[in-house]
């Protein structure tokens, strides 16, 4: 190595640039910078490395940046390897070629790579028993609650609740990370989330953010806290426990709680009923799933096949229980909890006469039927006026999914090509992905239709507010052109005028949630409703069983709630 710009050292040797290269592909932490530096890094993937050759890139997630590389624009690399920051020379495009709506590039193959070995790079992580809270305070909408996990000059990295990662997705401002630690010592900065890598198991996500500019005070404050991270981290180590002082910053004043207690985690106490706590799982799995995907992997075979046989176990316990958790996910992102609607309505309503291995398939693909949608630009859905070019470019998710399935051997693709590529295509032909006509669709794509749409329409949307289930039966009868009409009038023969998961406004004015039914629709089991909110647990009154209409009066009218 010989010294290069003060602060890095270049490695030239092939065999290390060449190991510090396979670090990044297999980390997934691999930024894009334009020469210049008037853009900020974006993170892409690097896919593969071929010595003295050519990297391969693919920059799906920024492909607004294609017309600038391959018109010659130059940027170099930049990452985090073997606790090192790395930095390639000035690159360009060699070849660009679309598979599957993923772009995939290759770019000249570096001669040598710059390492950053300051000490401010030193990334100090936090122990167990060293909690510190963390807050990130997003525009427009409530504060994320988590943890810090480790902290350098540069940036840092939290331990967020799953259910961060579409917020995080749809923001590109600069967001505000506050610390506090155990003595009270409270921190802010401006920082940008960088890489996000889930943990499902654990309901969690690790995000990295990069801090922005930061005044010589916030640099004093971060590396004090560097320091005494890294203190009080070595009192953990045996050979330092009897000789070492606790650090200030985590010594807690006496009476002061434990804030960071279940930091990070999903609160499952808020979670209405013991059925919609036990599909938190499902939810985490799917929300994993969505990072996973945008990060370049395939569906997970083994962790699908899992989570399906949970949701059908769950539907042969207590289906009604089931319909009515899927009311109950209002803290999971909006397409986490419409696959789950979706695949446990879509079972209910055809899978009573189906070989489990079939109702197994038909639960997957209903799971992940819309996942598809975290490959395409997600400008789309901010799109003020939604236009002709922008349906072709969302159409994209449904083959890219079907691409992402492949890899699920056990996973019946006549099944996942009903349900996620029939879904959205209608009986006139107007559907996305191939237009295809009710001649051409099999009766399995005619029924997810239908139940794609109900559950779509039960949720509000910025165009249009969540409606009942009798605005909706009115809609789907109102377009038998488009909906098979038999199996709208089997869908609500199924669940029935005012269906499991609907809140009813009684005679006697006060709101309940219908839990069960019976043959003739009416219900059995109620839940009251303190106010025509979303179900959880701190807003449920007492459940009503038997003769519901003694105790209530009759149903006079449903209430839509976005559920």
């Amino acid at each position: 190595m010989v010294a290069h710009e003060e602060e890095y050292e270049r490695v030239a040797n092939p065999v290390a640039v060449a190991s510090l290269l396979d670090t990044l592909v297999e980390g997934g932490g691999t930024s894009l910078c334009l020469e210049g530096g008037e853009g900020r890094p974006e993170p892409i993937v690097l896919m593969e490395q071929h010595p003295d050759q050519a990297l391969v890139l693919d920059l799906s997630s920024v492909d607004y940046l294609l017309g600038q590389l391959q018109g010659g624009a130059s940027f170099y690399l930049t990452g985090e390897a073997q606790g090192k920051m790395l930095r390639t020379p000035m690159l360009s495009l060699t070849e660009t070629r679309r598979s599957g709506g993923r772009f995939l590039c290759c770019s000249g193959y570096p001669a040598y790579l710059d390492v950053l070995q300051r000490r401010e790079v030193f990334r100090a992580e936090l122990r167990i028993g060293m909690p510190v809270v963390a807050m990130v305070s997003v525009p427009g909408q409530d504060a994320i609650q988590g943890e810090l996990r480790d902290l350098s000059q540069r940036g840092c990295q939290l331990e967020l609740p799953m259910t961060a990662s579409g917020v995080l997705a749809t923001t590109e401002v600069p967001l505000t990370l506050s610390f506090e630690f155990p003595d009270g010592t409270h921190f802010e900065i401006q920082a940008s989330a960088r890489h996000r890598r889930p943990d499902p198991e654990r309901n969690l996500l690790r995000v990295g953010f990069h801090f922005g500019a930061c005044s010589p005070e916030q640099e004093r404050q971060i590396w004090y806290f560097v320091c005494e991270i890294e203190r009080e981290s070595s009192r953990y180590a045996k050979e330092h426990q009897d000789e070492r002082q606790p650090s200030p910053l985590f010594t807690s004043p006496a009476g002061r709680a434990n804030a960071s207690e279940h930091i990070g985690r999903r609160d499952l106490k808020r979670y209405a009923t013991p059925t919609a706590r036990r599909l938190v799982k499902i939810a985490a799995f799917l929300d994993g799933q969505m990072l996973a995907l945008q990060q370049g992997s395939d569906i997970d075979s083994r962790q699908l096949s899992l989570y399906a046989d949970r949701l059908m176990d769950l539907h042969e316990e207590d289906r009604e229980a089931l319909l009515f958790a899927c009311r109950c996910l209002s803290p999971e992102p909006l397409l986490v909890r419409h696959g789950i609607s979706v695949a446990a309505h879509l079972l209910d309503l055809v899978g009573a006469s189906m070989p489990r291995d079939l109702r197994k398939a038909v639960v997957a693909s209903g799971l992940v039927h819309d996942l598809g949608k975290a490959l395409v630009p997600q400008v789309l859905f901010k799109a003020a006026n939604f236009e002709a070019t922008h349906r072709q470019a969302l159409s994209e998710h449904v083959p890219l999914l079907l691409e992402r399935l492949e890899s699920c051997q056990w996973l019946s693709s006549s099944i996942a090509s009903a349900v996620v590529g029939g879904i959205n295509e209608r009986m006139d032909g107007s559907g996305y992905p191939n237009g295809v006509t009710g001649e051409s669709l099999n009766e399995l794509a005619k029924a997810s239709a239908i139940v794609d749409v109900v559950e779509a329409l039960r949720r509000d949307r910025s165009d249009r507010p969540a409606k009942t289930a009798q605005q909706i039966y009115r809609h789907l009868l109102s377009h038998p052109h488009q909906f098979d009409p038999r199996w709208i009038k089997r869908y609500i023969e199924h669940f029935k005028a005012l269906p499991v998961g609907a809140l009813v406004r009684f005679s006697n004015e006060q709101l309940a949630w219908v839990l069960r039914v019976d043959e003739r629709g009416s219900p059995t089991e109620v839940c009251m409703a303190m106010s025509a909110s979303a179900p959880m647990r701190d807003n449920l009154g007492r459940t009503i069983r038997g003769n519901v209409v003694e105790k209530l009066g009759r149903p006079v009218s449903e209430v839509a709630v976005s559920t």
